[in-house]
């Protein structure tokens, strides 16, 4: 029996582009101002940049961040901010 899904397909729109970059932009909003944020907000926003910005020196500024603020061990903190060894 074939039925119609009650929900739309899981592709990405324009208002999940449009979201994803309103999160990056917030994201990086935190991180140009640290001192005004607490530790665990400066970390889950270095942790969205590090998943959302293919830019290379911001993605290294997040990763200094986190080591900075985060009690892991870098190894721990890389693994988990790039699951698939960075491999697209």
């Amino acid at each position: 029996m074939t039925r119609l899904l009650s929900y739309p397909p899981v592709i990405p729109t324009s208002a999940t582009v449009d979201w994803m970059h309103d999160r990056l932009t917030e994201a990086r909003g935190v991180l140009a101002d640290t001192t005004q944020h607490p530790h665990s907000l400066v970390i889950l926003a270095a942790r969205v940049v590090l998943g959302q910005t293919d830019d290379a020196r911001e993605c290294g500024d997040a990763i200094e961040l986190l080591r900075l603020l985060d009690r892991r061990p870098l190894h721990v903190i890389a693994a988990a901010a790039f699951p698939n060894g960075g491999a697209a």
